[in-house]
């Protein structure tokens, strides 16, 4: 079974190999790591994909984390089998590998690039909304959309009590036909977006609007 755990650690040399040991004692099978965040206070926030027999409870990696001084486990839940932490690079190349589909190709690769469950990309309409692209795994959000739309920065929304475990981020943009529109990324059941993941979003949504034919 594939997990994705998001851990908190010293920003020192060895402490992602004791990490890396521990979750091999426990069973784990580390397929890939991904730094998330550097922080101020001298930690990081890293993202690791890895299996587990069916023998081993995830619970016992959470128990090998915590027992290294300075390591704390944000996060940890099931994850589709076969996934690969994709990087923004490689969202980037693309996007604009194809331009006339930039917006749609973007809501499909967001949930993955940000290890989300869904996007959508809502615009204006006369007097209402209308959701012009989705990821495949997006709910039906016509009934909220219009109060996404007017947004000036991008940031973390209110809760739907819909979704009641969902958090949001919303990121308004421009086309290059000077038309708005805004894009809302879903996470369902944590973790809660970080300051460096909204920012990196931001900076993706800007970029799809660049170029989109």
């Amino acid at each position: 079974m594939a997990f994705l755990l998001r851990i908190c650690l010293p920003d020192v040399p060895g402490s992602l190999g004791a990490v890396a040991t521990a979750l091999g004692s426990a069973g784990a099978d580390i397929e890939a790591i991904e730094i998330v965040e550097r922080r101020h206070d001298g930690t990081v926030v890293d993202d690791v994909m890895l299996s587990l027999p069916p023998s081993v409870m995830p619970d016992a990696l959470v128990t090998a984390c915590h027992a290294i001084d300075g390591v704390t486990v944000q996060w940890i839940s099931r994850y589709a089998a076969g996934a690969s932490l994709t990087r923004d690079l490689e969202t980037v190349e693309e996007l604009t590998a194809e331009p006339t589909h930039a917006l749609a190709r973007m809501v499909e690769l967001l949930p993955g690039t940000f290890r989300s469950s869904w996007a959508v990309v809502v615009r204006p309409g006369n007097g209402s909304s209308q959701v012009s692209h989705t990821s495949s795994t997006a709910p039906d959000v016509s009934a909220v959309a219009s109060g996404w739309i007017g947004l000036s920065q991008t940031q973390q929304l209110p809760p739907v009590d819909a979704w009641p475990s969902t958090t949001l981020v919303g990121v308004p943009a421009k086309g290059r036909d000077g038309e708005p529109f805004v894009v809302v990324v879903g996470r369902h059941g944590g973790p809660d977006f970080l300051d460096s993941e909204i920012a990196r979003l931001g900076h993706i949504v800007a970029l799809a609007a660049s170029v989109q034919a």
